[in-house]
């Protein structure tokens, strides 16, 4: 759209690796990463979101890349500002655009501090009327789930800092676990195992390229193999090793298992009669980590309930919160 009116509504949802902003009457009009590059000597911030991107792991000593969220929460409040001011202005095409009203979702389990911290980022960064919603919440609804009728709806939104689970009913979270295990932790366990078992040092992009493209929680019908280039943890010289799908399933067990051990304990919370609807309706999984192979097949093994990957996981909780904003009055009982 060429010009937009001098107020917009936005609708953000903040995640730890990245960050998509819906407009209202629009849609999802950016889908960037959450991270920025700094300037060290000036303490400046010099590219955000994408284009930091491409410099992360790569600076030499004067510029430095930070992911202003860790675990789903404002780790810098001063760098989250930036992150959320650079990609408002990456949408702001009229001459005077304000931000009339934002929802932007958060963490079930963070703390009243840490949703002050989001909410004085958004309000610094320009928005002039801040909602809160909790992400599960709203992945229910980006999915069209029913969320306001007396059954219930479970959700796992397996995101890059934390794995959000929750049942729903009534326009309320019953039981839900908030746990800092997810993307990331499957990163992370993937870099150990290369450095442990191979000798073989790599980077986070790397690493992150090995969970997308060939990452499973359960068998495959053909395991597949990727070949990376990293440095050699001896010598440290430059190599190139090749690697399977069976080997990162490994790799990332442990992980995968705890994710399966909240999404249980979550279950065993959770009321009898409540739990007799999930039970029928099954469990559905959004976020990235909803796109694994296998995922729903081990979480399913493990709680003895059906399983179900959303359609375009990735963008649930950017939709649902985009659907909150078309009609905020609508839905005021469920945002803070």
């Amino acid at each position: 759209m060429l010009f937009r009116s001098l107020n917009i509504d936005v609708a953000v949802d903040l995640g730890t690796a990245n960050t998509l902003v819906y407009i209202k009457g629009e849609g999802i009009v950016l889908n960037e990463a959450s991270i920025v590059a700094i300037d060290r000597k000036t303490d400046k911030v010099i590219e955000i979101g994408n284009r930091a991107l491409t410099m992360h792991e790569k600076t030499h000593k004067n510029i430095q890349t930070v992911r202003p969220l860790k675990d789903g929460v404002i780790a810098d409040f001063q760098l989250a500002e930036q992150l959320i001011r650079g990609l408002i202005k990456k949408i702001q095409t009229g001459w005077i655009q304000s931000i009339r009203q934002m929802v932007i979702c958060i963490p079930s389990g963070i703390t009243e501090v840490e949703k002050r911290a989001v909410r004085d980022s958004a309000q610094h960064a320009g928005a002039r009327k801040v909602h809160l919603i909790a992400e599960p919440m709203a992945a229910a609804i980006g999915i069209g789930l029913n969320v306001s009728e007396a059954a219930g709806n479970m959700i796992v939104d397996i995101g890059g800092g934390t794995s959000e689970i929750a049942v729903i009913a009534l326009n309320g979270i019953v039981v839900d676990q908030s746990v800092r295990i997810a993307g990331n932790a499957i990163d992370a366990a993937i870099l150990g195992y290369t450095k442990h078992y191979h000798n073989f040092v790599i980077g986070h992009r790397t690493a992150e390229r090995l969970k997308v493209e060939i990452g499973s929680a359960a068998a495959m019908d053909q395991e597949i193999e990727l070949h990376v280039k990293g440095q050699d943890s001896s010598s440290g010289m430059p190599k190139v090793l090749a690697l399977n799908s069976e080997e990162v399933r490994v790799a990332i067990s442990q992980v995968v298992g705890n994710i399966s051990t909240a999404v249980s304990a979550c279950l065993e919370q959770t009321p009898p009669e409540l739990g007799s609807d999930i039970l029928e309706r099954g469990i559905m999984l959004t976020g990235g980590g909803a796109l694994m192979h296998g995922i729903d097949t081990t979480i399913r093994n493990r709680v003895a309930v059906p399983v179900y990957i959303a359609d375009d996981p990735l963008t649930a909780v950017v939709r649902g919160t985009g659907k909150i904003l078309e009609n905020v009055s609508a839905y005021s009982d469920i945002l803070t």
